[in-house]
């Protein structure tokens, strides 16, 4: 939820840690802050400053203070934050110091108030509500009883904590070294010419270096300028320094394909705009070189599991959360329609609570965009304690989900930085069709002829997808007139069959970005309720492509305007039928039924980035939203 940033090496870091912090926003944007070791006017045997600034609000503030008490140094750690412990002020701001030690924290130690209470027992004084001072006070309880280093001294205050953690940290008493742990939240560093960082996430990295190390749970890093050190933590029983195992390991490298100018805004007024507009490329990215029309089936190396390994499929079993969830409710119909394999979709966040009936013969299949939400991957591995074998679908490579799973199915989406998550859904969309045409070929359900013209028309989908983007200033338009100059408190969203998941996602948008209550309904259950809050003043979204469900959903636009509401139509172009009964129609184009939901949640999005845009809420960090939810 928060965003960590580290540096260490021959530059000044302040400058460097508010750019990477300014990449991290999306993670959160309550508060910031920096700790900044300078070295450079230190007497010898005199340890060095620790200037540490802090400020609420978004990162502009720290900026502002920043100028006004410079911290000069090359080492330092910085922090944004997404309040967990502890409203949103200058005390609960990060990087906590005590002592000699400064500390930056994302995730929540479970075991905070029996911490707490021990410390304070013993006299410690603490300055804030967080959780993470309490891992600053532990670190400094271990320099003070001998810790020979400020890794030792971490490994054992890390041993007493339980629950998810990346932290960073650095000490007046070892000014040439940066100690970071993860433990179920993400973390990577990258590697440079004689210098090392670290972060939350890759786009705090990219304007630097593309050589990366995504860290695992367990590992313990000291960064040095021109070495890392890396260990993996067990801890075992009650957390005795004679109960911890230390293991060094070795972890290579790998080089990231996004570029810096992937992570900014292009000329585009917001990321999500700018990212709504990437979706035809990146849905080209993901499915480039993982299609083969010659024999109409899906490269299986792409999909991380051999052919064997699905023979005795009896059911997949989608897990994802939020817009992820939507993405697997489609992927559901295209497995069942497609692979002729019976599906289910789960809230991770119900399912691991749940004592789910699963084990071999499943496949479990989990969508999530960072590979890192913790509801997720926590249900990933208790599928996997059950047997099942495991598919990952995630845009980061060597995120935390892949790593637990079996196979992986990267989308190429690139960096996504607007909260509100567009272009990884729209690629997590492709994912699962490919994954639903890989099946349906290996189990023999689905034909050469109707897989090979199904891919063919998905590979001409962007352009598809091109046209229906130049709906933006129709967009703009009716986002004005319907729910801006009207004031909307409340709007419906409908579709069937394959597009019920686009209502639930327009409406999801609608509500993440602009703080209009919307709802998204199966459009068959609008007379089991929802038809009770239809009057003049109720705006109606109906998704209408021309497929199967085609008069149903016609059948439902007039049952709406017959209470007078205000009906907005997302029909093929050419369509009169509904078109005549909504006061509002925006045409896209007409594709392959079963591609239709990559063409109707672009005008979804663009209403709902108009809406929120003309209404002056923060499109790219909504309030209380963070980009990945990395804590319970």
């Amino acid at each position: 939820m928060c965003g960590i940033v580290g540096y260490i090496g021959p530059r000044p870091c302040a400058p460097i840690l508010i750019d990477g912090l300014r990449k991290l926003e999306y993670r959160g944007y309550d508060s910031a802050g920096l700790a900044v070791l300078d070295t450079t006017q230190v007497a010898v045997g005199e340890a060095p400053k620790l200037g540490i600034v802090r400020a609420v609000g978004k990162l502009s503030k720290l900026d502002d203070a920043v100028r006004e008490r410079p911290v000069p140094g090359n080492v330092g750690i910085g922090h944004t934050r997404w309040a967990t412990h502890g409203r949103p002020t200058e005390a609960n701001a990060h990087p906590h110091m005590v002592g000699d030690v400064a500390v930056v924290h994302n995730g929540i130690l479970e075991n905070h108030v029996e911490l707490r209470n021990e410390l304070q027992a013993q006299g410690r004084k603490f300055l804030s509500e967080t959780d993470t001072e309490i891992a600053a006070h532990l670190i400094d309880i271990e320099l003070a009883n001998g810790a020979r280093s400020l890794l030792e001294a971490t490994k054992l205050a890390l041993s007493r904590v339980r629950g998810a953690y990346a932290i960073a940290a650095v000490s007046r008493k070892e000014p040439d070294v940066v100690v970071v742990a993860k433990s179920f939240s993400p973390l990577v560093l990258g590697i440079g010419e004689g210098e090392v960082f670290a972060a939350s996430d890759v786009p705090a990295l990219l304007a630097h270096t593309r050589d990366v190390i995504f860290l695992e749970d367990g590992d313990i890093c000291e960064l040095r300028a021109n070495a890392v050190k890396i260990e993996r933590l067990l801890v075992h029983g009650d957390g005795s320094p004679e109960r911890i195992t230390v293991t060094p390991v070795v972890r290579h490298p790998k080089k990231v394909d996004w570029s810096p100018a992937q992570a900014e805004k292009q000329g585009y007024k917001h990321f999500m705009l700018k990212e709504i507009f990437e979706q035809p490329t990146a849905l080209e990215n993901t499915l480039r070189g993982r299609v083969s029309l010659d024999d109409g089936d899906i490269n299986s190396g792409e999909i991380g599991l051999a052919p064997e390994d699905v023979k005795d499929v009896k059911r997949v079993i989608l897990l994802a959360c939020g817009t992820s969830h939507h993405a697997a409710i489609a992927g559901r119909n295209w497995i069942e329609s497609l692979g002729k394999v019976p599906a289910t979709v789960e809230l991770a966040s119900e399912f691991r609570y749940r004592d789910a009936i699963v084990g071999p013969g499943d496949l479990v299949v989990s969508v999530s965009q960072s590979g890192e939400t913790a509801d997720t991957l926590a249900a990933v591995r208790d599928a996997k304690k059950r047997g099942a074998k495991l598919l990952a679908i995630s845009n980061v490579v060597g995120s935390a989900i892949p790593r637990a799973s079996d196979g992986a199915l990267y989308t190429h989406a690139g960096p996504e930085i607007g909260v509100a998550s567009t272009k990884a859904f729209t690629t997590q969309l492709s994912a699962l069709l490919m994954l639903a045409v890989w099946l349906g070929r290996r189990n023999g359900k689905l034909t050469s002829e109707r897989a090979r013209d199904l891919l063919q028309k998905a590979i001409e989908l962007p352009t598809a997808m091109r046209e229906a983007l130049d709906s933006d200033g129709e967009c703009e338009k009716i986002a004005r007139r319907q729910l801006v100059q009207t004031d909307a408190k409340d709007c419906l969203f409908l579709g069937r069959g394959l597009n019920h998941p686009i209502a639930l996602e327009g409406a999801l948008k609608l509500k993440e970005i602009s703080y209009i209550h919307a709802e998204g309904y199966a459009a068959g259950e609008m007379k089991h309720g929802p038809i009770a809050l239809i009057d003049a003043t109720m705006p109606v979204v109906v998704v209408a492509p021309r497929d199967a469900h085609y008069e149903k959903i016609a059948s439902n636009v007039q049952e709406v305007r017959a209470r007078e509401g205000r009906v907005i139509a997302i029909v093929p172009r050419g369509d009169t039928t509904i078109a005549n009964m909504a006061q509002d129609v925006i045409e896209i184009p007409d594709v392959d039924p079963e591609l239709t939901p990559f063409i109707t949640v672009i005008p979804l999005q663009l209403i709902a980035y108009h809406t929120a845009d003309l209404k002056g809420t923060d499109v790219d960090q909504p309030r209380n939203l963070a980009k990945t939810v990395t804590v319970e």
